[in-house]
């Protein structure tokens, strides 16, 4: 059932996968090969899933964090929400001129600034580097309906015996 179809209750319940496993890799970009291997063999792949096992939160790092870096970027961040709140204040008051303009930069950047010491400071050099999270898995399975499993494993036992794609 597509999810247009289903009632707004059962919409977005995590359920547990189902299939019966019929390759398995190390990278999310080879079984996406895999399952795309099978669709341009007129697979049925609406049977399918990918499923990322034993799953990790990543942390890459990715530079240190200084007061310097904190206020320069509040200081860009308030400036651009500044410079639009003044624009729209320029656009409805007939004659105001530049003024909403540099008024609404100056607040911007003040409103930036404040509010990103604040939250720094607030810190206390717990957290002095910039980082991003993603989610992996150490394997990734790819499924199938049972009543198609056992033709999709010789199709990708077929794609496995090719090889790695050349790029």
């Amino acid at each position: 059932m597509t999810a247009f179809m289903q009632s707004p209750s059962t919409v977005n319940i995590p359920t547990l996968p189902e299939g019966w496993p019929i390759a398995s890799y190390s990278t999310y970009q080879e079984a996406q090969r895999a399952v795309d291997h099978l669709a341009d063999s007129a697979f049925p792949v609406q049977g399918i899933t990918i499923v990322g096992v034993e799953p990790m939160l990543v942390e890459r790092v990715a530079g240190r964090l200084t007061w310097g870096k904190v206020l320069g970027s509040a200081a860009a961040s308030g400036a651009w929400l500044g410079l639009f709140v003044g624009l729209l204040l320029s656009l409805f008051t007939p004659g105001a001129g530049f003024a909403p303009i540099a008024i609404g930069l100056v607040g911007g950047i003040a409103f930036g600034l404040a509010t990103s010491a604040a939250r720094y400071a607030a810190t206390r050099g717990q957290r002095d580097f910039i980082s991003t999270s993603q989610v992996v898995a150490r394997r990734y399975d790819v499924l199938s309906v049972p009543a198609n499993a056992q033709r999709g494993r010789d199709m990708l036992a077929t794609l496995a015996m090719k090889g790695p794609q050349v790029a």
